[in-house]
């Protein structure tokens, strides 16, 4: 399954006025673009849930298993310096295949180089720190009509150019889906009728350099 079938953003808001209906309506649609952007919510008070609504022993109970404290948070988080003090990320695991079988010998002019082991292993350590591209998690406020409010989103790093020579940039590759709650209002004014409504939202998990 590729990135465009499996990733989603969230397509709303329908407001009819006058004597028509007033509702929000959240459908997933494919995309590409993550992370996912902001929502426009209606600015009226009267679909924001209420205090009641709130509690957080039925709402744990309605998320279930779902529940993930890794990525979700009830109240607002400490922020977290993500930075490094020489700006470079060092890759964790194993080196790619594509960087490891690289052929440093040839050159284009047909002549073939001698590089040592130790010179190669230097230079594909260092070639694989410039190309890496790392996941940034950052703590986004999905406001009061979502629960948790709060969701550890991943962004691709774009501090600079992750290629040499420049000109390719990190990307996203690959998503996971996080299940919250959506307070989901239908009706107008006193006769809508609201409730919570599970939903999927898409996290970046892995970033690749490319084109």
């Amino acid at each position: 399954m590729g990135l465009s079938q499996t990733l989603l953003v969230y397509a709303m808001v329908c407001v009819h006025l006058g004597v028509s209906q007033h509702f929000f309506r959240l459908r997933p649609l494919p995309s590409e673009h993550l992370p996912v952007p902001d929502l426009k919510e209606d600015p009226d008070p009267e679909y924001d849930p209420r205090e009641q609504d709130l509690a957080e022993k039925p709402l744990r109970k309605k998320l279930g298993s779902h529940f993930d404290p890794s990525f979700m948070a009830i109240t607002a988080p400490l922020p977290v310096n993500l930075s490094t003090p020489d700006g470079q990320w060092k890759p964790p695991g194993h080196m790619p295949n594509e960087i490891k079988k690289l052929d440093l010998t040839e050159t284009p002019y047909g002549k073939r180089l001698k590089v040592g082991k130790k010179a190669r292993r230097k230079f594909l350590q260092l070639l694989w720190t410039y190309t890496y591209c790392p996941v940034v998690h950052t703590w986004k406020d999905l406001g009061v009509r979502f629960w948790p409010r709060y969701i550890k989103e991943g962004n691709c790093s774009s501090e600079r150019s992750c290629s040499f020579p420049e000109g390719m940039s990190c990307k996203p590759i690959k998503s996971i889906s996080k299940t919250f709650l959506r307070w989901y209002c239908q009706g107008f004014l006193r006769q809508k009728y609201c409730t919570w409504i599970q939903v999927q939202y898409p996290i970046i998990s892995e970033c690749k350099c490319s084109c």
